[in-house]
């Protein structure tokens, strides 16, 4: 196995071990179905939401590890709850990563100035999923 691999294996399990609920955020049903699968190796709760203000209740009574929200949806739109999520005491320290289509470098830089670790572009692989968990 090379290194590098075996290196991101070895962080990704770590990172894994102490993460052991994860929000999942999408209007649709099928990305978030695809999230699910993306994530199914790694033995955590699943929670989902469906919009923002979902995702930021979820995120006060749930108290997540780790929360993917999409950008794009009606309502309140990722963005705007993840400054929400940022700026309330009980969920400033749930780290957020963006799934969304939007993940040109202006996005990329939208989504790190509201707070966000990470920005992963739909469509993606699996592992670039678990890539962002061991980025945290």
């Amino acid at each position: 196995m090379p290194a590098k691999q075996h290196t991101l294996e070895t962080n990704l399990e770590a990172i894994i071990m102490a993460i052991q609920k994860i929000l999942i955020c999408d209007d649709s049903q099928t990305d978030l179905a695809n999230l699910r699968i993306a994530l199914q190796n790694t033995s955590c709760t699943l929670i989902t939401a469906h919009n923002g203000a979902e995702a930021i209740a979820k995120a006060k009574s749930e108290q997540p590890d780790v929360i993917f929200m999409d950008i794009v949806m009606p309502g309140m739109d990722g963005y705007a709850a993840c400054r929400s999520l940022r700026e309330s005491p009980e969920t400033k320290h749930i780290p957020v990563i963006f799934v969304s289509s939007k993940h040109q470098k202006a996005d990329r830089i939208w989504a790190q100035m509201q707070g966000a670790k990470d920005l992963v572009g739909k469509p993606y692989e699996p592992d670039q999923i678990t890539a962002a968990l061991a980025g945290l």
